[in-house]
């Protein structure tokens, strides 16, 4: 089984994680050039995953319901208010993603590709 990280390991994962467990986030967006770069296959509907927590150890088992490859710029206000993080409108999800992975060092303009995944809870703690 492959495995899933999100955010970061400075307290972003330990809230992203609590989201999915808690039935908020149903959905997260990743830069395709991080599936590049880690030369992985992308996800694919009915894939379970182990979501890890910020020392690498299983939290849930997520199953992979979506996955739509498209610019940032294209991203839906569905599949941004799934994310479950409490941004209030697109926009709002949009500056606060460019803001994140640009503390990573990528900026991402409106044509950047994306993936954006959509995942159900199958086990949690």
């Amino acid at each position: 089984m492959r495995s899933m990280e999100l955010g970061t390991p400075d307290g972003i994962r330990t809230r992203l994680n609590s989201l999915v467990l808690a039935g908020r986030k149903t959905t997260t967006t990743g830069l395709m050039e991080e599936y590049v770069k880690e030369a992985e296959g992308l996800e694919y509907p009915g894939e379970r995953m182990a979501l890890l927590d910020d020392r690498g150890q299983p939290v849930a088992v997520i199953e992979i319901t979506a996955v739509a490859v498209t610019c940032f710029g294209e991203v839906t206000w569905e599949h941004a208010r799934a994310e479950g993080e409490g941004d209030t409108t697109l926009e709002d999800w949009r500056t606060g993603h460019r803001r994140y992975w640009g503390r990573l060092g990528t900026a991402v303009e409106d044509h950047t590709p994306v993936v954006c995944l959509g995942f159900r809870l199958v086990e949690g703690e």
